[in-house]
């Protein structure tokens, strides 16, 4: 019995992301779904750097010990700092791309979910990590999760990107060397 609940349960948040991915992929105007598209090409244009960045990155093996870890933590880092020295705010969150997000996370805040969805973002401590393109989340931050039903109505990031919130700024992260790639101030309403 437990089981067929469980079932049920999951059946139905599948079908709430679905339908939420649907609704928000329904209301997007040209101009935003140009917006979408611009931006995913510029997450795929920076992905692709990415690939060639960390190919030349230093190699590990499955037995890599913690200094190792960090030592191709950092030479990511540097490289992609390197392979994107002019990058500043606002070059993924173009001015379009930032109105087309927040009219969604505008969207997403509304109703009477908005409290425990606010709540989820707002309860992981980010207070004094220093918003700066090219340099690394601070590892001594907790890492917000991103609700599934935002994620859903959001752009779809390739799996070498997050988005991540501190405060109300979003942010998109390298997943693997916490690079900040871009971030946008004052997303969430």
């Amino acid at each position: 019995m437990q089981s067929q609940t469980s079932r049920l349960l999951l059946c139905l948040g599948v079908f709430v992301v679905v339908a939420n991915t649907t609704f928000a992929q329904q209301i997007d105007s040209p101009a935003d779904k140009a917006a979408r598209q611009v931006f995913e090409k510029q997450i795929n244009e920076y992905v692709d750097l990415r690939k060639k960045v960390s190919a030349n990155a230093p190699r590990l093996s499955k037995d890599s010990t913690p200094e190792q870890l960090n030592a191709y933590r950092t030479a990511l880092e540097d490289a992609l700092r390197n392979a994107r020295a002019g990058a500043k705010r606002g070059d993924l969150f173009r001015p379009e791309t930032a109105a087309y997000i927040r009219r969604i996370l505008k969207n997403e805040f509304q109703g009477k979910d908005r409290r425990d969805l606010r709540d989820a973002v707002f309860e992981t401590e980010t207070q004094g990590v220093v918003l700066r393109v090219n340099y690394p989340y601070a590892q001594s931050a907790e890492l917000s999760e991103m609700p599934a039903t935002l994620l859903a109505s959001l752009p779809q990031l390739p799996k070498e990107v997050r988005y991540r919130f501190v405060g109300r700024n979003m942010l998109l992260v390298d997943r693997e060397s916490n690079v900040i790639i871009d971030y946008m101030p004052d997303a969430l309403p």
